[in-house]
């Protein structure tokens, strides 16, 4: 793997004196917020997992290779180039043999994470399954790693533009464990509730970190999606903000946009209907996640040491 991974010296260090460490996305950065909002989220959630007692390690393929961990420089180029690609499961191995530079969504995240022996991920909202897939079969690479690879994922849960009911039961076919961080009910990313059971709540990270070591345990295959509401504070209203999806989603089928383009397009015709609130609602349920995520991290950390 040498010749396809490279690790900042951060990263290596604490990973060779196992130290918690949390994976981190660069699809985010690249194309899920404005410059210079996206440059300095990331710095943020950075420091957020640091001050929480873990090592963050945000995840991106420049000239072809897997970056695990990010210097200043490479966090900028992320977030102003704009020949970056947007790489999942799929296309990893074109983006690393042709020697481009790609943002990784969350589902290629998980596999670098994993090949790191990362066993945290933190990110916004997960993707899933599209509203109108039984017309499209729209139905985003995330779910199906979730379903395959040993990453836990700490998030708010699916972004609100997608079908929730659908991704749900999506999850619960393929063995997905659904856990609510504090909650019962599915957060829906920028609203805490979204008329939807979760199948456990855990009461913090200690409970948190033995579900998911207590799965890989059992030798059960995949991960688990920890979902993390959005702190109240800065919650949307959530007809305020289903009025604005609705919106937006019949615009990007005016306009014919389908793919890896409608989630950015949604995202950021959204930011425009609601005068930059769901932007701000966005980076604060990241760093939120960070928190949470780099706690759970550091207890799992322990589970092992003393396994």
């Amino acid at each position: 793997m040498q010749k396809f991974i490279e690790f900042s010296r951060e990263v290596k260090e604490a990973l060779d004196s196992k130290k918690p460490v949390v994976a981190l996305e660069s699809t985010i950065i690249s194309h899920g917020m404005p410059y210079p909002e996206n440059v300095e989220t990331a710095k943020a959630v950075e420091e957020i997992v640091r001050k929480n007692g873990a090592v963050p390690a945000t995840i991106a393929i420049i000239d072809g290779r897997i970056k695990i961990g990010l210097t200043e420089k490479e966090l900028e180029f992320m977030g102003t180039s704009k020949e970056i690609l947007k790489a999942s499961r799929r296309d990893l191995p074109v983006v690393l043999a042709k020697g481009l530079n790609a943002a990784t969504t969350v589902s290629a995240t998980m596999i670098c994470a994993s090949l790191a022996s990362i066993k945290v991920f933190v990110t916004g909202g997960i993707g899933g399954v599209h509203r109108g897939a039984e017309e499209t079969f729209d139905i985003s690479a995330d779910l199906q790693e979730l379903a395959k690879t040993d990453v836990a994922v700490v998030c708010a849960g699916a972004k609100a533009i997608l079908d929730l009911p659908r991704t749900l039961e999506y999850l619960e076919t393929f063995g997905v464990p659904v856990i609510g961080f504090k909650t019962e009910e599915f957060p829906a990313f920028y609203t805490r509730e979204s008329g939807l059971k979760v199948d456990y709540m855990v009461e913090d990270e200690v409970e948190a970190a033995r579900v998911v070591k207590t799965k890989w345990d059992l030798g059960l295959k995949g991960g688990v999606l920890i979902a993390n509401p959005i702190p109240e504070e800065y919650a949307l209203d959530r007809i305020y903000i289903e009025k604005a999806i609705e919106e937006a989603i019949f615009e990007a089928d005016k306009r014919g946009i389908r793919g890896k383009a409608l989630t950015p397009f949604l995202l950021e015709k959204i930011k425009d209907l609601t005068e930059g609130k769901s932007l701000k609602a966005n980076i604060e349920l990241v760093k939120n996640n960070a928190r949470v995520g780099a706690k759970i991290a550091v207890q799992l950390n322990k589970l092992y040491k003393e396994a």
